[in-house]
């Protein structure tokens, strides 16, 4: 007896909320809150800055075509494998009208390939967040990572680079319209970046003490930027470039906060393959190669620019 009048009182207090809600039960009754894209962290976490010895951040190993052992052993699996963004238009993202991977750096993965196997498609594309380009490297999960990496000293501690390929600044976009227009009017204010991005310390280190806001993705930034929850994405300027171009409600603005040397990240254990990547970079400058890709994919939103300078190790 005492089980059924449970049950009935239990039955008598969902339908009492079902009545409150002016829904029938087992209804799903929808929220006013606009969801958050998946793994933001608001605040994000700050990484610190380790100790590092001083460095030219832009010096490589000199170029060498020899085919050691890291580049003998891709000629042998058939495919060069390369951690990419497929989320970055201009730079790696799906072509609606292909289906293919395309953008600049694409375009240099492809060319790196060509210099392995002679055939620009012997490259096999794994995308990767901005915080997973360290770690796969370090097991030796890719060969090459061509994501906007930036190329600092802390960083060569954990990897190392070819010579820069890209040259970029950190700026900032915002929706138009609301005058913002640098990080001294966005004290206290939430600004989103990638999560393992020198973006998110940079953000953190400002004098206005914004709040730094990091996502997975820079696209997941946009969204966010769209949806009113945060005030304004800071990252390099050519990614914010191709945000821009996807959001004509948008703009780039504010001075430059940091110099952001984009290096191809490769393992620390293989000075053949830097070495050999450092001579396709070499070739990539010479044939016209960077300049076509450059022309086609970003001078139309940056303004004419041409490969920057190899800098080499004494």
């Amino acid at each position: 007896m005492r089980a059924r009048l449970a049950a009935a009182a239990a039955l008598m207090l969902v339908l009492a909320g079902c009545a409150g809600t002016g829904e029938a039960p087992g209804a799903v009754v929808a929220s006013g809150a606009v969801p958050l894209p998946l793994n933001v962290q608001d605040p994000a976490a700050v990484p610190s800055a380790a100790p590092t010895p001083k460095c030219d951040p832009r010096a490589s190993l000199p170029p060498s075509a020899q085919v050691g052992p890291t580049v003998a052993w891709i000629k042998k699996r058939g495919r060069l494998i390369v951690g990419i963004d497929q989320n970055a238009y201009l730079f790696g993202f799906r072509d609606p009208n292909t289906g293919e991977l395309a953008g600049f750096e694409i375009d240099m993965a492809r060319a790196v390939a060509r210099a392995i196997f002679g055939d620009p498609e012997a490259v096999q594309f794994r995308a990767i967040t901005t915080a997973d380009r360290v770690p796969v490297l370090q097991r030796h999960e890719v060969d090459l990572v061509i994501r906007t990496m930036t190329m600092t000293c802390e960083r060569w501690q954990q990897v190392s680079f070819s010579t820069e390929y890209l040259h970029s600044v950190q700026k900032l976009l915002v929706r138009k319209g609301e005058k913002i227009r640098s990080f001294a009017q966005l004290g206290g204010r939430k600004v989103c970046a990638t999560r393992g991005s020198t973006s998110i310390r940079t953000i953190a280190a400002q004098p206005s003490k914004p709040v730094p806001v990091s996502t997975d993705s820079t696209l997941d930034c946009l969204v966010m930027l769209q949806q009113r929850q945060v005030d304004a994405v800071s990252t390099i300027d050519v990614l914010l470039a191709g945000l821009a171009a996807q959001d004509p409600g948008t703009e780039v603005v504010g001075p430059a906060v940091s110099n952001e040397p984009a290096g191809i990240g490769i393992a620390r254990e293989q000075p053949d393959l830097v070495r050999f990547v450092n001579s396709a970079l070499e070739r990539i400058r010479a044939d016209g190669t960077w300049q076509r890709s450059y022309d086609r994919w970003l001078a139309p939103r940056l303004g004419p620019a041409g490969p920057p300078a190899a800098v080499y190790r004494d």
